[in-house]
């Protein structure tokens, strides 16, 4: 092994290794463990939530790998059709070409080239993370097997009546010009205005109001309106409803209507009502059978429905005028600034409509109902359970399902029109043909439309096992692998993605699509804000992995962005948190970062210096494993050791109780707990504490006892390696291949190699009790030589006072060991001697004493005395509120009450002991 920790010299080697010899692959005879990858967009790069979400799937995968489960990572991408169009008519635009002057056979042509040399790129970072999934089996979202799922799911919906092509309200991207879902809108408060306009009554009675006030903040919709709404208590308005107003610059007449949608108490209490441009509105529309007229086109310009002095103007010049000649004719009654939620497109800025247009739609009240039903009586769980709450929310709003999207990169919607317009949905047109009798002479043309990403995706569990062909199911194990064991994944698409595929796996299989949700939180910046490109504090992991230097993090951070000045501002805050750059941590450490991070809260706070602090664990990991190998060289032992020492029987003890700890972490998805027991054990118990221990017996005359002392590390370390690999597998890796021949195994990699199980390992609870008080002891004595400043290697006299007849035998049991470790060069018992001006360290009753006298500066020992009381008075007072409090006695567990008082106890016995230690220094 290479004196020195440096991760970029191995870990793109181990990985080609691993990838190459198959080591992925679905194997074991025991239980299938399935987990499956949201597909990635193949426009994407790998950002720190899915750095975060493949840490976690891959350590899942790597753990049940190793415990003998026939385990698979079904990974693969996302066709992502608007942000690949996008992408690709970038590229166009930069050859002056455009997506309509190609035509849509050759537009799809160059998506294909774009995807064959650009779009995997978020695979190849996923190695570079360490991701165990098996690419052989990898799938695209456009492949010939789940386009096949695609075409099968629909055409059987739509002979169900599930599918239908109807009417409605949708989101639509003027600019895209199509259909977009929810979750690709973002809404976020803007300052507007709102303004209030008069519609006069339509032969007023006598005495009744002659006209009514309606504030909007959207006056270029107006032209679409169909009704004004009040509500029906609201008795300003009684004498009005059933009446007509004349609608303003339009000369149509429209009713005033009641529903309880209105609030009274919100400017006038009366609501214009236009269902092809509001959400609410359509469906106050429906409720009372009104009318829909769209007065946009799909590029959002007034279309023909609107008088002739607004047709063709955008919809931004249409306000302008139509408020100017509100203005003139005297209507326009207020104008005043307003906060509202206005929705954008996340992709490509700009305000989105709520547009009436002719779409495919999914049915959604059955299959909505069974996707509740199957959550509500746990065939499937969501971990953390509270989420369910959120999966319960969305399930009993649900609306039917807009599946379509003017788009040309996709899955082609399965159905065709003839010359008058009726529709026929089929496998293919030659199925339709001959299902509906249609000769060959009648021209038939496909619908244009695609269907939305959210649809392939929703099949993804069963698609990717090669659903419904027969021979590719039986190929791919879809008997054995589906339900999946767990699927990670983020809150935000529990309903989008999450819910539809526990409906379409149903459905179409009969069974669910994985048992479990494990819903990770959001990974957020040190600071708790949200990453953002626009705030500047957005991470790579790659650069994190691999380092980048000030410079060309500056030009990342900043590339694109349109306004100098936040560039500016951009470089400066960067340039100040990261002057020199990024330093290179190796996927390992951002791996055990992230895991470490992994609670099962809603927010992850991603902070370097967490990562500066685990490269650090790599590297004493590293350190360790050069010791026992050093100590090892020329040996070879075959099978577990027969301990020879107190200490190889302590570790073996404690490694038992961390592997028993790390399986219930994992069964819990408490990946931060799972980092703490193994963090802990490895760097304090096997790093610190064992090979501290191990030194006497390495270094005594006891022949035996060194030779198991050198199997037990050897063993150990091997141990700790596999107990290690799910989370930081390339450094085990690594040792472990160094590891291996000395303990006579063959498997060609640690992650063939058994996860470390409890029973392997023999539990003494009397060896622990001693080890831990021979640790305390050392830790005593070491921390007095600090406090007095003397030197390490300078022996020290050592005289033992009070304690019982157990603190007696550890002391002679461990009297070589005392000597090694602490640096004594006598011990000795004062027998009821007065002790002379002594430094002392606390066991319990036992004290150890190491006499001053020509050692230290008496006038400073007794300053450091008084620091020390003073601290443990504060120890003794905390523990003192805690059990004077009436709620925590009551309320807290009994365990962890009694811990208190024991603590308690052990500070107050520590108190006398530094009160007597001052008053013997006079």
């Amino acid at each position: 092994m290479d004196k020195s920790y440096d991760p970029q010299t191995f870990e793109t080697r181990r990985y080609a290794e691993w990838e190459s010899s198959g080591a992925f692959a679905p194997r074991g005879e025991g239980p299938a463990f399935t987990v499956l990858l949201p597909p990635p967009n193949v426009t994407g790069t790998l950002h720190m939530g899915h750095a975060f979400q493949h840490t976690i799937m891959d350590a899942l995968v790597r753990y049940h790998r190793m415990r003998g489960h026939d385990t698979l990572w079904q990974v693969g991408s996302d066709h992502a059709g608007i942000a690949t169009e996008m992408v690709v008519g970038r590229n166009l635009a930069r050859e002056n070409l455009t997506r309509d002057g190609l035509g849509r056979d050759a537009f799809i042509g160059k998506v294909w080239e774009w995807k064959q040399h650009s779009g995997d790129t978020i695979e190849r970072q996923m190695r570079r993370l360490g991701a165990s999934g098996d690419w052989s089996r990898s799938v695209f979202t456009m492949d010939p097997m789940p386009s096949q799922a695609v075409v099968e799911a629909f055409v059987r919906l739509h002979e169900e009546g599930l599918i239908y092509r109807g009417q409605r309200l949708v989101n639509w991207d003027p600019v895209l010009k199509t259909a977009i879902s929810d979750l690709e809108v973002v809404s976020e408060e803007e300052k507007g205005f709102l303004w209030s306009i008069r519609y006069d009554v339509i032969d007023p009675a006598p005495g009744a109001p002659d006209h009514l006030i309606v504030a909007t903040t959207r006056p270029e919709t107006m032209l679409g309106d169909v009704a004004v709404a009040v509500h029906p208590e609201d008795e300003r308005y009684a004498a009005l409803v059933g009446k007509h107003l004349r609608l303003p610059l339009s000369d149509r007449a429209i009713p005033v209507i009641v529903d309880d949608y209105v609030e009274r108490e919100f400017g006038t209490g009366c609501v214009k009502i236009t269902p092809a441009h509001d959400f609410n509105d359509y469906a106050i529309g429906q409720r009372h059978g009104l009318e829909s007229i769209n007065v946009f086109t799909p590029t959002a310009t007034i279309n023909d429905n609107a008088p002739a002095r607004y047709r063709g103007l955008d919809r931004y010049d249409a306000r302008k005028r139509i408020l100017a000649d509100l203005e003139a004719e005297g209507r326009l009654v207020e104008t005043r600034p307003h906060v509202l939620q206005v929705p954008r497109g996340d992709r490509t800025g700009q305000v989105i409509e709520p547009y009436l247009t002719d779409q495919w739609f999914v049915r959604m009240d059955t299959l909505g109902a069974r996707g509740l039903e199957l959550v509500e009586t746990g065939k499937v769980r969501f971990v953390p359970e509270n989420w369910i709450n959120t999966y319960r929310h969305w399930m009993g709003n649900i609306q039917d399902w807009c599946i379509s999207r003017q788009l040309w990169w996709g899955h082609r919607i399965p159905a065709w029109y003839d010359e008058a317009g009726r529709v026929y949905v089929g496998r293919d047109e030659a199925e339709v043909r001959a299902r509906h009798g249609i000769a060959e002479g009648i021209a038939l043309r496909q619908d244009a439309d695609v269907l939305e990403t959210w649809f392939s995706s929703a099949l993804w569990p069963f698609s990717t096992l090669g659903w419904p062909d027969p021979a590719a199911m039986a190929e791919r194990g879809f008997e054995r692998y589906l339900p999946s064991s767990v699927l990670v994944t983020g809150f935000d698409i529990i309903f989008f993605w999450v819910a539809r595929m526990i409906m379409m796996t149903d459905h179409f299989t009969g069974q669910v699509p994985f048992e479990k949700v494990y819903i990770t939180g959001l990974v957020r910046d040190r600071d708790g804000q949200k990453m953002s490109k626009s705030k500047g504090n957005v991470l790579d992991p790659i650069d994190l992995i691999d380092g980048i230097s000030a410079d060309a993090l500056v030009a990342k951070r900043t590339d694109g962005l349109m306004q100098p000045q936040m560039a500016a501002k951009i470089e400066k805050a960067t340039r100040k948190e990261f002057p020199d750059g990024i330093p290179a941590f190796g996927a390992d450490a951002l791996r055990l970062t992230f895991a470490s991070l992994a609670s099962h809260g809603r927010d992850i706070k991603f902070d370097l210096g967490r990562a500066e602090g685990f490269k650090n664990f790599c590297n004493k990991l590293w350190n360790a494993a050069r010791f026992v190998l050093m100590h090892s060289e020329g040996r070879a032992f075959a099978g577990a050791p027969t301990p020879a020492t107190d200490a190889e029987r302590w570790i073996l003890a404690r490694l038992a109780k961390a592997a028993d700890a790390a399986a219930g972490h994992v069964a819990d998805y408490r990946f931060d707990l799972l980092t703490q027991t193994v963090y802990d054990f490895t760097w304090n118990e096997f790093c610190d504490w064992f090979v501290e221990l191990a030194k006497p017996a390495l270094q005594g005359v006891d022949a035996a006892a060194a030779d198991s002392t050198r199997h037990t590390l050897l063993h150990v370390l091997e141990a700790t390696l596999r107990l290690l690999h799910p989370l930081i597998p390339f450094v085990t890796e690594e040792i472990w291949q160094q590891v291996a021949p000395r303990l006579a195994l063959d498997a060609r990699s640690v992650s063939l190699r058994p996860y470390p199980q409890a029973a392997d390992f023999a539990r003494d609870a009397a060896v622990e009790a001693d080890i831990e008080w021979l640790k305390a002891a050392v830790t005593g004595l070491r921390k007095v030589r600090s406090d007095l400043g003397v030197a390490p290697t300078r022996p020290l006299p050592l005289l033992l006072s009070g304690g019982d007849a157990g603190d007696r035998a550890r002391t002679a049991k461990f009297a070589a060991q005392l000597a090694f470790l602490a640096r004594t060069e006598s011990q000795t018992w004062l027998e009821g001697a007065e002790a002379p001006a002594s430094a002392a360290a606390l066991v319990g009753e036992l004290r150890l004493l190491i006499p001053l006298a020509g050692l230290i500066d008496l006038d400073a020992e007794r300053v450091r005395l008084g620091k020390e009381i003073k601290r443990v008075e504060g120890e003794i007072a905390k523990c003192n509120a805690k059990l004077g409090s009436e709620t925590f006695v009551g309320k807290a567990p009994a365990a962890v009450v009694e811990q208190e008082r024991a603590r308690l106890a052990d500070w107050s016995t520590q108190l006398d002991g530094l009160r007597g230690q001052l008053q013997r220094l006079g």
